[in-house]
């Protein structure tokens, strides 16, 4: 009887998984096609729908099993996903590996011939016959069933992870910032992602991060997965109705055919006010150019990779929340009235509504969510919007003897967010299309340092 009760206990012991004091650290990678149909509105309807598919769009992974729940790393091939949308997306991967919405971080890498997503702003419009314009609603949830669905099937098959590999490389010819600055401190030429311009392409780089960065996961001498980081608009050319993961998704998937067993994953970093507009003049050719370019940096930033041991004692996950200053150009009562106003063109409407959205949350007192990843030696913070590089760069310098990357385009509705001092030098990316207030700045910075602390 005794014995029988023993065996019982010991059974039941080997049933219930064993987490507190866990050592071991695993992971799991997952990947989902997220092409729309032909017909979808692109870049949030700013461009011709898709008309063709130029390249395949997917959604990439991973879910890191520590000592504590899951934390899920998702990057999208999409423009933006934004306020309610963005929220649908990380609850949807929450629930499904089992693990808490902090813990869920979903980026863009933000290709202009890719589909965004914001329910809030299409409901919005839907009594005004404007619903299904901005995006594809119901195309956006299947995608977020097809990413839950590929995350579900992976977290069945993860694997030990051993070691990681931290490793950098320049990328030479890609990145350029785009605001050019003149003698009197104020902007004086916007080099978009397209230039034809020779003039103005012969304007110096400016402020980048010339740097990929990769974080690899390892089983022994096995990579499991390649993440890289690398701070750019992603545009090539676009607009006219070709869907495209563009030159940074070609990239990646050049290095997976490469390393055909181990799965990539690519981060868009803090790009808002970096192009390729130095070096594209929106020639078709020049997209495998870039594409080339910037995969030889992941390679050489591959091949320079040095290992460290890491289990799950090494894996920690920082949360913190920040109240954004809304933009004095915004208010709900003004954009509301442009929202129902039918003499107004399509496009100020669908603008309208995604502003309102983002006004009205920072109106209610909403939060915005910031997470940072330490790994190791390592630290991946992830930002929201469209975070200028100036970000990026005062991360490293607020650890400079740890290797510090970040992902940026995480919740799209803030739009743009520059420095205090870009908002009073002009440009494009500090006028209407950003919803923050200059403000701004100081906030996200106490963050930043919060997390990294």
């Amino acid at each position: 009887m005794f014995r029988r009760l023993l065996c019982s206990l010991w059974l039941l012991f080997l049933s219930v998984p064993v987490y507190a004091g866990e050592k071991t650290l695993k992971v799991a990678v997952f990947e989902a096609d997220v092409t729309p149909p032909l017909g979808t509105p692109l870049c949030d309807a700013l461009v011709v729908p898709a008309k063709e598919i130029v390249d395949p769009l997917s959604a990439r992974g991973i879910i890191l099993f520590t000592k504590e729940k899951p934390i899920v790393l998702c990057a999208v091939d999409w423009v933006g996903i934004g306020n309610s949308g963005h929220t649908a997306f990380r609850e949807t991967l929450a629930r499904t590996a089992g693990t808490s919405k902090d813990r869920v971080c979903v980026h863009c890498l933000h290709q202009h011939d890719a589909p965004g997503c914001d329910f809030e702003a299409d409901e919005l419009l839907g009594p005004y016959k404007l619903g299904g314009k901005l995006f594809d609603p119901a195309f956006a949830r299947k995608a977020i069933d097809r990413v839950a669905k590929a995350l579900e099937k992976a977290a069945k098959n993860s694997r030990i992870v051993t070691h990681i590999g931290l490793g950098k490389a320049k990328v030479e010819e890609v990145a350029s910032n785009r605001r050019v600055m003149g003698p009197d401190g104020k902007v004086k030429y916007v080099r978009y992602s397209s230039t034809k311009d020779p003039k103005i392409r012969a304007e110096p780089e400016g402020v980048i991060d010339p740097y990929v960065q990769v974080l690899a996961f390892y089983d022994g001498n096995t990579p499991l997965c390649v993440i890289t980081y690398y701070a750019t608009h992603p545009q090539s050319y676009y607009g006219k109705g070709g869907v495209s993961c563009d030159f940074p998704g070609i990239a990646r998937n050049l290095r997976e055919r490469k390393l055909p067993e181990t799965k990539h994953i690519h981060f868009n970093g803090a790009g808002g006010n970096v192009t390729a507009g130095k070096y594209n003049d929106g020639s078709v050719e020049n997209r495998m150019i870039l594409a080339d370019r910037l995969a030889k940096g992941m390679k050489e930033a591959y091949e320079s990779v040095k290992k460290e041991p890491v289990d799950a004692s090494k894996v920690s996950w920082r949360f913190t929340t920040a109240r954004l200053p809304l933009s004095k150009l915004y208010n709900t009562k003004d954009l509301k009235v442009k929202i129902t106003d039918d003499t107004l063109k399509d496009p100020e409407r669908l603008r309208a509504a995604r502003n309102y959205v983002w006004a009205r949350r920072c109106e209610m007192g909403e939060t915005i969510d910031l997470q940072c990843l330490q790994v190791g030696s390592a630290h991946v913070l992830h930002m929201p919007g469209e975070l200028f590089i100036e970000y990026q760069l005062a991360a490293q310098k607020m650890r400079p003897n740890s290797p510090v990357m970040m992902a940026a385009y995480g919740d799209y509705g803030p739009g743009y967010i520059g420095t205090s001092i870009a908002y009073t030098q002009g440009g494009y990316e500090t006028g209407p299309v950003s919803r923050v207030a200059p403000e701004v700045e100081d906030v996200l910075m106490k963050a930043m340092r919060e997390l990294l602390k």
